[in-house]
């Protein structure tokens, strides 16, 4: 499930945001719907003249068949006067298919376009989320709420929200006209009107934490069955299929009831029952007027066939309502994933130049969810140096690089890059020049040639995607897979061997052309040779440029300029190798367990 930061109206910050993007109304999930529906304001009204008209023309007919039985029955009638009703009837009728085709038409664009729309707010909202937002959510909950509750928007809209405002007006339209046909014959219906509305409001109230309900728990079994077809493989290295299946089938059996728990308050719809009392009730009134002379037959069949108009939105309130409570229950999961607080910013208008690769940590310290992971951090790196991390694991090497390309911010104190506080900066012009090679690669289900242009200039050539793969020697193992550059990797990489994808990962970054590198232990996987040769290139390709370098490779600490060590979140020792190993009891530790 998730588990939401502080929420904050309009979703001030965002590290990613599109400068042509429709602003919403986020104050409630009703508003926010609206918002997304009079984007379009011609169709909505489309979809609503073509209800109102319809159900006025199907009112209409009701009457002209009350004044087709008065015809029969007058002395005077004759076959030209039935014939000329018959045919306003019948072009009465082929009106309607106009009138509701259109709105029928005008109602789904609507719906689709509300969905595609969402789908797209969602998805750039969650592009600009921070990465301390993504680390507490379940990306099986994500998926379900963007893809099966932005769907449910769709169904809300249409066939939802377009049956009840045709359902009221097939209420109100044959009301109007039942008025008009005798005042005296709207006391069954009125009466029914008000009963009606009673129950249908506790229809509503019932169905409402339902429906909610359904959607929490379908998230649940969603989260769940994404980590399990994720980590398929520690399923099948422990053996323990028939207990992940066992905790699926427990999470569907509870999604199950809920549905369970809906029929049951849908099998108890009132109106329904209420709705066959009333067009009883409304004959024997009908048929005591005309006894008493009032009504004449045609009139008693105009307001018998008004009171069946009344059986659609008796009828169909059953299902329209309860698409618009699961449709507002997946806006209201929706709206809340993108008022999440998140805590960085992009800073559009702020530093964007070239970086010369100079990083300064200024008393730095940083915490997450309260418990600190650096404390009192302060170092400073040339432009060009190479500045190897060490440390035991825990003591946090990977989070101070990542206060460096702005994954998390300082908690106190400044981390600077030429000077300049990383907050004073771009947040894509100061990423867009670091890269990152962590152990744990992550590629893309594309190609290989797709997923090493990776975060390269859209005019990438092919030539400079296999310069780069010879320079991370890739370049020989891709040249065997059965279609080279463009065979496509499964999803995380998964058809590639852990070397392969760093080695991918490796030519992804030279290609960028990074002012600052960091490695993150991104050799690990790769065999002592095809190491060297890595390195080697490495050390070329990166001349001028910054490197912060995590490894337990002794040789690959030996050739750094300066070297941080770390031991519980503080920096217990700097300088070369030559001089921790003379002053740092820590380093020659940790030095002599590498060794």
């Amino acid at each position: 499930m998730i588990t939401p930061i502080e929420p904050e109206i309009g979703a001030a910050r965002s590290e990613f945001t599109v400068s042509d993007a429709h602003a919403y109304n986020l104050t409630s999930p009703l508003r926010w719907i609206l918002s997304h529906i009079l984007r379009y304001p011609y169709l909505p009204a489309i979809a609503a003249l073509g209800a109102i008209l319809t159900d006025s023309l199907y009112s209409l007919i009701a009457v002209l068949i009350g004044q087709a039985f008065d015809l029969v029955a007058a002395p005077d009638a004759t076959p030209g006067k039935l014939l000329n009703l018959t045919l306003l009837i019948l072009g009465i009728h082929l009106v309607m298919g106009v009138t509701n085709l259109s709105g029928a038409f005008a109602a789904e664009f609507t719906a689709q376009r509300v969905e595609r729309d969402a789908r797209e707010e969602l998805y750039i909202s969650l592009l600009g989320k921070s990465q301390t937002f993504h680390n507490r959510q379940h990306v099986g909950d994500i998926m379900a709420r963007a893809t099966n509750d932005v769907h449910q928007l769709n169904l809300l809209i249409n066939p939802g929200v377009s049956l009840i405002f045709d359902s009221l007006m097939s209420t109100i339209i044959p009301l109007v006209t039942i008025g008009l046909l005798r005042a005296e014959l709207l006391i069954v219906p009125l009466l029914f009107l008000i009963v009606f509305a009673i129950a249908l409001r506790s229809y509503n109230r019932d169905l409402t934490p339902v429906t909610l309900a359904q959607r929490t728990q379908f998230g649940v079994m969603n989260t769940h069955l994404a980590e399990a077809i994720a980590g398929i493989e520690v399923v099948k290295a422990y053996a323990q299929e028939e207990r992940e299946f066992q905790q699926f089938t427990d999470h569907a059996r509870r999604f199950r009831d809920l549905f369970v728990q809906e029929g049951k308050i849908k099998a108890a719809y009132l109106p329904l029952l209420l709705y066959g009392v009333t067009y009883g009730l409304a004959f024997g009134h009908a048929m005591l007027l005309f006894l008493q002379g009032s009504l004449s037959v045609g009139q008693v069949v105009a307001f018998m066939g008004l009171m069946a108009i009344l059986n659609f939105p008796t009828f169909i309130s059953l299902f329209s309502f309860a698409l618009a409570q699961i449709g507002r229950a997946g806006a209201e999961r929706i709206l809340t994933l993108i008022k999440t607080r998140t805590e960085l910013d992009e800073n559009a208008g702020g530093v964007a130049q070239t970086v010369q690769g100079a990083i300064t940590f200024d008393h730095v310290t940083f915490e997450y969810d309260g418990e600190p992971m650096l404390k009192d951090m302060t170092f400073h790196a040339l432009p060009g140096e190479t500045i190897a991390i060490v440390g035991q694991t825990g003591s946090g090497k990977t989070t101070l690089t990542r206060l460096v390309n702005r994954i998390y911010d300082a908690s106190r104190g400044r981390v600077l890059i030429d000077g300049r506080d990383v907050r004073e900066w771009s947040l894509q012009s100061l990423r867009s020049q670091i890269s990152t090679i962590e152990q744990d690669v992550f590629l893309f289900s594309r190609t290989v040639a797709e997923n090493i242009a990776f975060g390269a200039s859209d005019g990438v050539t092919h030539a400079e995607i296999e310069q780069a793969a010879r320079e991370a020697q890739a370049h020989e193992f891709i040249q065997e897979l059965p279609h080279g550059y463009d065979t496509v990797v499964g999803e995380r990489g998964v058809t590639l061997s852990g070397g392969q994808r760093q080695r991918i990962a490796i030519a992804r970054a030279f290609l960028t052309n990074p002012r600052i590198l960091i490695l993150d232990d991104s050799t690990s996987a790769i065999d002592s040779a095809t190491e060297d040769q890595i390195q080697h290139a490495i050390r070329r390709i990166l001349q001028g440029r910054t490197t912060l370098l995590i490894t337990h490779r002794i040789s690959q600490i030996r050739w750094a300029d300066r070297i941080l060590v770390l031991r519980r979140g503080e920096l217990a020792a700097q300088g070369t190798h030559e001089e921790l190993m003379a002053h740092s009891e820590a380093y020659r530790r940790i030095f002599a367990r590498y060794v």
